[in-house]
């Protein structure tokens, strides 16, 4: 009779293990590690894993995204579900807070989302038709970003009732990494 596998390994593993013999005092102290609690806001920031989606992201432009899609998003069919509003930052506070709350809401599974730039105050002697806002002209930028454009498929000014051309309404890519 042919022995299984199994006993096989089993019968392997005693005559291995047969002249081993537990010492008297083991010099070896294991200690319990305690891990840190990590307590920024958005813990899982690092573990995003980056797809290789390359395309030009800019406002009103599509990225793989179908036309029924790019249909809804631009109706504002998708709801808002999360307001980064960055009225009151300087300019680096704003590039660290839309850094994180992109990777944050992208890892959160959220679809759309708005960043409420502002429109920018007009300053003496300048022309009326200028635009105002430092923020409102650096946010689609940073959007472009290598490390932000791959979470992203499209960006559009949404309408006056969600800030029209003084916010971004930003339809993120489904987290398939989960």
């Amino acid at each position: 009779m042919t022995e299984t596998p199994e006993k096989e390994d089993d019968d392997f593993w005693l005559e291995c293990v047969k002249n081993v013999q537990k010492s008297a005092r083991s010099n070896v102290h294991i200690s319990k590690t305690t891990r840190k609690k990590n307590t920024t806001l958005y813990p899982r920031e690092q573990t995003v894993l980056y797809q290789n989606h390359h395309h030009k992201l800019d406002l009103n432009t599509t990225a793989d995204i179908d036309k029924q899609t790019m249909r809804r998003f631009k109706k504002g069919s998708f709801g808002v579900e999360g307001t980064l509003d960055l009225h009151g930052f300087t300019t680096s506070e704003a590039y660290d807070a839309v850094k994180r709350f992109i990777i944050s809401s992208y890892l959160q599974n959220k679809r759309a989302v708005l960043i409420i730039t502002g429109k920018g105050l007009p300053h003496e002697n300048e022309d009326i038709f200028a635009s105002h806002g430092v923020l409102k002209d650096m946010v689609p930028k940073w959007l472009q970003t290598d490390e932000l454009s791959p979470l992203i498929l499209s960006y559009i000014h949404p309408d006056a009732n969600l800030g029209g051309s003084g916010a971004l309404y930003i339809l993120l890519r489904r987290n398939r990494n989960k």
